[in-house]
Protein backbone atom coordinates (compact mmCIF):
# COMPACT_ATOMS: atom_id res chain seq x y z
CA UNK A 1 0.00 0.00 0.00
CA UNK A 2 1.35 3.19 -0.60
CA UNK A 3 2.60 5.63 1.89
CA UNK A 4 0.03 8.69 2.89
CA UNK A 5 0.56 12.32 4.06
CA UNK A 6 -1.00 12.30 7.65
CA UNK A 7 -4.19 14.38 6.80
CA UNK A 8 -5.25 12.26 4.20
CA UNK A 9 -7.85 10.04 4.62
CA UNK A 10 -7.47 6.12 3.48
CA UNK A 11 -8.96 5.94 -0.25
CA UNK A 12 -11.11 3.12 -1.77
CA UNK A 13 -8.78 0.53 -2.10
CA UNK A 14 -7.08 1.16 1.31
CA UNK A 15 -10.64 0.81 2.67
CA UNK A 16 -11.16 -2.20 0.42
CA UNK A 17 -8.05 -3.95 1.42
CA UNK A 18 -8.37 -2.81 5.52
CA UNK A 19 -12.12 -4.49 5.57
CA UNK A 20 -11.00 -7.39 4.20
CA UNK A 21 -7.73 -7.69 6.20
CA UNK A 22 -9.76 -7.47 9.37
CA UNK A 23 -12.60 -10.13 8.23
CA UNK A 24 -9.58 -13.16 7.59
CA UNK A 25 -7.96 -11.80 10.95
CA UNK A 26 -4.67 -10.33 9.51
CA UNK A 27 -4.77 -6.19 10.35
CA UNK A 28 -1.60 -4.99 10.57
CA UNK A 29 -1.51 -2.38 13.47
CA UNK A 30 -0.22 0.46 11.54
CA UNK A 31 -3.51 0.22 9.25
CA UNK A 32 -5.50 -0.53 12.26
CA UNK A 33 -4.50 2.65 13.67
CA UNK A 34 -4.92 4.73 10.14
CA UNK A 35 -8.22 3.47 9.93
CA UNK A 36 -9.49 4.80 13.38
CA UNK A 37 -7.49 8.13 13.12
CA UNK A 38 -8.29 8.96 9.81
CA UNK A 39 -10.72 7.02 8.24
CA UNK A 40 -14.99 7.40 8.42
CA UNK A 41 -16.81 4.77 9.57
CA UNK A 42 -19.52 5.09 6.59
CA UNK A 43 -16.76 4.04 4.47
CA UNK A 44 -15.68 0.95 6.17
CA UNK A 45 -19.82 0.13 7.13
CA UNK A 46 -20.43 0.26 3.22
CA UNK A 47 -17.57 -1.85 1.80
CA UNK A 48 -17.98 -4.32 4.58
CA UNK A 49 -22.16 -4.91 4.13
CA UNK A 50 -21.32 -5.02 0.29
CA UNK A 51 -18.68 -8.06 1.05
CA UNK A 52 -20.49 -9.68 3.21
CA UNK A 53 -23.65 -9.76 0.86
CA UNK A 54 -21.34 -10.93 -2.18
CA UNK A 55 -20.02 -13.60 0.12
CA UNK A 56 -23.38 -15.11 1.11
CA UNK A 57 -24.13 -14.82 -2.38
CA UNK A 58 -21.39 -16.89 -3.22
CA UNK A 59 -22.03 -19.33 -0.67
CA UNK A 60 -25.36 -19.99 -2.19
CA UNK A 61 -24.29 -20.11 -5.69
CA UNK A 62 -21.86 -22.76 -4.29
CA UNK A 63 -24.08 -24.72 -2.38
CA UNK A 64 -26.86 -25.08 -5.31
CA UNK A 65 -24.31 -26.18 -7.74
CA UNK A 66 -22.96 -28.52 -5.31
CA UNK A 67 -26.27 -29.99 -4.55
CA UNK A 68 -27.65 -30.19 -8.50
CA UNK A 69 -24.13 -32.18 -9.27
CA UNK A 70 -25.12 -34.55 -6.05
CA UNK A 71 -28.43 -35.24 -7.77
CA UNK A 72 -27.49 -36.46 -10.35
Amino acid sequence: MSEQTPDKKPNLLQVIGSVLASLLGVQSGKNRERDFLKGDPKDYIGVYVVLVVLFVISMIVVVNMVISSAGK
